[in-house]
């Protein structure tokens, strides 16, 4: 068996990206280099990212590795019960906040408001979203949208499609492979 499981791509699109993760061994390899790749690109600190996908797809192992490949130090929680837990990665100028919330608990969107979250989007930062539509009409439009969709115990289908002209521009940058190993 290959260390390195094979990732079978899509050719680039107008405004997508798919792939196919065959164990988590490769969805930690994307999300080391997404976690490269925004502290690259034109405002990659202060993505907006959606997370797509049923439960047990995988979205909350995709941000551990993500934020652990940020440079996130410690525990990393899921913010089910709290829907958003902040992390910080360095100090100083270059102090980089990392939001990530759940949304699987709100019944209506209007919580989003009631809750205060306007003012943590309206700051710098990456925020991560996993159940978006649970705050339908209240989000910010997202840099990108992740969609996973799980194939069996292992395996999951990723869709990435971008939700704003930057992601569109990042998304072009990825899926030309200039920011990721494959």
């Amino acid at each position: 068996m290959s260390s390195h499981p094979p990732i079978v791509e899509s050719p680039v699109t107008a405004s997508s990206w798919t792939s196919l993760w065959s164990n988590e061994a490769a969805t930690q390899a994307f999300a080391t280099a997404l976690a490269a790749a925004l502290q690259t690109w034109p405002q990659g600190r202060d993505a907006r990212i959606e997370l797509r996908g049923n439960l047990g797809t995988g979205k909350t192992t995709l941000v551990r590795h993500l934020l652990r490949a940020a440079g996130v130090q410690g525990r990393i929680k899921s913010p089910t019960y709290a829907v958003v837990e902040p992390h910080q990665v360095g100090t100083g100028e270059s102090a980089w906040p990392i939001w990530h919330f759940d949304f699987y608990r709100f019944s209506d969107p209007k919580e989003w408001e009631d809750a205060g979250f306007r003012d943590i989007f309206a700051g710098p930062g990456l925020k991560l979203m996993e159940w978006p539509d649970k705050v339908a009409g209240q989000l910010p439009a997202a840099d990108w949208v992740i969609a996973l969709e799980a194939l069996d115990e292992d395996q999951r289908r990723v869709h990435i499609s971008a939700g704003t002209p930057q992601g569109q521009s990042w998304l072009q940058s990825w899926a030309q492979g200039a920011t990721h190993a494959h």
